[in-house]
C-alpha cells in the first residue's frame, strides 16, 4: 500500500513538471505570436509620421475598376506605395457597374478581401448582424490620423449618425474638413445677359428668370432638366425644408421641433415643392420630358441651344463646353454653374462631410499584421501626407509644388487642369483614382478646382447655411427587413406621383387622395418603426 502510494506521489510529481514545462512552452507561443503580431508595425506610429511597416506585408482588397480609368498593375501609384510604405495591395477586381453586387456576395460567401473600401455610410448596415465585418469603432486609438482628425473638425456628432443598435460604427468614413456641393444648374450667361436678365439667386427668381426668357424666345421651353431630375428635387428640397431625389434614401427626414421622423413624400413641405414645378411645367418653363428623357437627350437640348438650364457640377461644365464649342463654336456662348437658389426654408445647405469609406473583414483582427494593416489604411486614407500622395502622385513626377501650391507636371492633365498634358494622372498613373483619394483638408480638395469651381463654392460657404446631421435611428436586423418592405412601396409611390403631380398627369386637388394612398400603403407603421428606434437608441446613448 505504501508502495502504490508511492508511485502515486511520484506520477503527481512527474505529471506537475510535465503541465509546468507544456504551460511554459504554451505561454512561449503566446508570446512568440504577440511578438509576431507586432513585428511588423511601427513603434509609437504618431500623426505627422511617415508610416513603413518593418518588413514587406501584404494585403488583401477589394477593388472597384473605373471604365474611364482601368486598373493597370504597373501603375506609379502601386510602385510607389511599396517602396514609401512596403506595403503591396492584392487587388481583387471588380467591375464598378458590379462593385456593390459582387461586394455583397464576398462578403455573404466569406471571400471577402480584407480590406473593403468604397462603401457608402449605411451600406455597412446589411453586414453587421452576421458578424462577417469589424465593428471599427473599437480600434480607432490605433489610428491616429483618424482620431485627430474627427477631434479637430469636430465630427463625433458626423460618426454618431454611423452607430447600429450596439451602439458601434462598422465603416471608416472618408472624412471632410467642410461640406463639398458640388450639384447644382448651369445657364446660359450670354443669353441671360443679352436680355438683361439677373442670374437668380432663389426659386422665386429662377422662375422669374424662365418666364422672361420664354417671353423672349416662345418657341423654345428654357428649361430641360437630366438625371430624370433627381438632382435638382433634390438642392430644392433642402430650400423648401424636406428631402427629394437623390436625398430621398430612407423617403424620412427628422423634424426638430417635433423632435420625430416623418415621411417626407407626405409633408406640405413636399407639396410645396411639388407644387412649384409643376407651375413651371405648367407654364412652359420646365420640359415635362426631364422627369423621364435619358440624360444624352437633355445635354443635345441645352449644348444646341433648344434650352438654356439644365443640371449640372463640375465635371459636367466642362464636358457641355466641350460639346457647345463644336455645336456653337468657341466664343459664340457661354455658360456658368450658378449657386443653388434658395427657398422657402431660406438659403440653406444640405450634405455630409463624411464620404465612401471603408469596411474592415472580421478575419483581420486575427491577421498577424492587424495592427501594421490599421496604421497603413490610417497612413494612406487619414493622414495629409497620404492624401496628398493618392491625389496628386510623386512629386517632381506628376507635380510640383512652390510656395505650397500644387502644380501638375508638364505632360501631366488632369480634369482639365493642364490641356497640354500627354499623359492623365488617373489614367497612366493610376493617382485621383475612386478608391484612394477620398476625404482630407479643404485645401486638398480644392486644389484640383477651377478658378470658376473656386468661385462657386466660395459662393456657396458664404451664403449658406449648412443643416445640422440627422440623428441616428439604427435598426436591429428584423426590423431593417421590416423597414425596407414598408419603405421600397412607399418610396416607389412617391416617386410615381411626384412625377404625374408635376408633369400635369394627376392634378394637385388630389393631394389628400395620394396621402391617403400612402398610409394605405403602410407609412405609420413605417414612421413607427424608425421612431421607436430612434427613440430606444436615444435613450441608450
Amino acid at each position: 500500500m505504501v508502495k502504490v502510494f508511492k508511485k502515486l506521489v511520484l506520477l503527481v510529481a512527474v505529471l506537475t513538471v510535465v503541465a509546468t514545462i507544456l504551460s511554459a512552452c504554451s505561454n512561449d507561443k503566446k508570446t512568440e505570436a504577440n511578438v509576431e503580431k507586432s513585428k511588423t508595425s511601427m513603434d509609437g506610429y504618431k500623426v505627422g509620421d511617415t508610416f513603413k511597416a518593418k518588413k514587406p506585408v501584404k494585403f488583401s482588397i477589394l477593388y472597384s475598376d473605373h471604365p474611364n480609368y482601368p486598373y493597370k498593375k504597373d501603375w506609379l501609384l502601386w510602385k510607389e506605395m511599396k517602396k514609401r510604405t512596403n506595403v503591396t495591395l492584392k487587388p481583387t477586381i471588380v467591375p464598378m457597374s458590379d462593385y456593390e453586387q459582387k461586394r455583397s456576395l464576398l462578403i455573404s460567401s466569406g471571400d471577402a478581401p480584407l480590406i473593403i473600401p468604397k462603401t457608402y455610410p449605411g451600406q455597412e448596415a446589411a453586414f453587421v448582424s452576421s458578424g462577417a465585418i469589424l465593428p471599427v469603432s473599437d480600434y480607432i486609438d490605433k489610428m491616429p490620423n483618424f482620431k485627430e482628425k474627427v477631434k479637430k473638425w469636430n465630427m463625433q456628432a458626423d460618426l454618431d449618425t454611423l452607430r447600429q443598435e450596439d451602439g458601434k460604427f462598422y465603416v471608416l468614413p472618408g472624412l471632410h474638413e467642410e461640406i463639398w456641393p458640388d450639384y447644382s444648374l448651369a445657364v446660359r450667361t450670354d443669353i441671360f445677359k443679352k436680355n438683361n436678365i439677373a442670374i437668380p439667386k432663389t426659386w422665386a427668381e429662377l422662375q422669374s428668370a424662365l418666364k422672361k426668357l420664354k417671353e423672349v424666345y416662345p418657341d423654345v421651353t428654357p428649361f430641360s432638366d437630366r438625371w430624370q431630375m433627381n438632382s435638382t428635387l433634390n438642392i430644392a428640397a433642402t430650400s423648401f425644408g424636406t428631402v427629394a431625389g437623390w436625398g430621398t434614401t430612407s423617403g424620412m427626414q427628422y423634424d426638430e421641433s417635433k423632435d420625430k421622423y416623418v415621411f417626407s413624400g407626405a409633408t406640405k413641405e413636399y407639396k410645396d415643392m411639388v407644387t412649384y414645378f409643376h407651375s413651371l411645367v405648367e407654364q412652359g418653363l420646365l420640359d415635362k420630358e426631364s422627369l423621364t428623357q435619358d440624360d444624352q437627350q437633355a445635354i443635345q437640348k441645352f449644348v444646341s441651344g433648344k434650352s438654356f438650364v439644365i443640371g449640372a457640377n463640375a465635371q459636367e461644365l466642362v464636358a457641355y463646353r466641350t460639346s457647345m464649342d463644336k455645336n456653337l463654336g468657341k466664343g459664340k456662348y457661354s455658360i456658368q454653374k450658378i449657386m443653388v437658389p434658395g427657398g422657402p426654408a431660406g438659403q440653406v445647405m444640405a450634405g455630409s462631410r463624411l464620404e465612401n469609406g471603408i469596411m474592415i473583414n472580421a478575419k483581420a483582427k486575427d491577421d498577424p499584421n492587424f495592427d501594421t494593416m490599421l496604421q497603413f489604411i490610417d497612413w494612406l486614407w487619414y493622414s495629409d501626407e497620404g492624401e496628398e500622395f493618392a491625389k496628386w502622385g510623386v512629386e517632381g513626377t506628376t507635380y510640383t509644388k512652390e510656395n505650397g501650391k500644387r502644380k501638375l507636371a508638364k505632360d501631366v492633365n488632369y480634369v482639365g487642369l493642364n490641356p497640354s498634358g500627354t499623359k492623365a494622372l488617373n489614367t497612366d498613373f493610376g493617382f485621383s483614382g475612386g478608391v484612394f483619394a477620398y476625404g482630407g483638408t479643404t485645401e486638398l480638395l480644392q486644389s484640383t478646382f477651377s478658378d470658376e469651381e473656386l468661385k462657386f463654392q466660395k459662393e456657396m460657404a458664404d451664403t449658406k447655411t449648412p443643416l445640422k446631421a440627422n440623428p441616428p435611428y439604427p435598426l436591429s436586423e428584423g426590423d431593417r427587413e421590416q423597414a425596407t418592405l414598408l419603405s421600397t412601396p412607399l418610396k416607389d409611390m412617391t416617386s410615381q406621383n411626384t412625377l404625374r403631380f408635376i408633369n400635369g398627369s394627376r392634378p394637385l386637388s388630389e393631394w389628400d387622395k395620394y396621402v391617403s394612398e400612402l398610409k394605405a400603403k403602410g407609412m405609420d407603421k413605417y414612421s413607427d418603426l424608425i421612431n421607436k428606434a430612434y427613440k430606444d437608441f436615444k435613450k441608450k446613448n
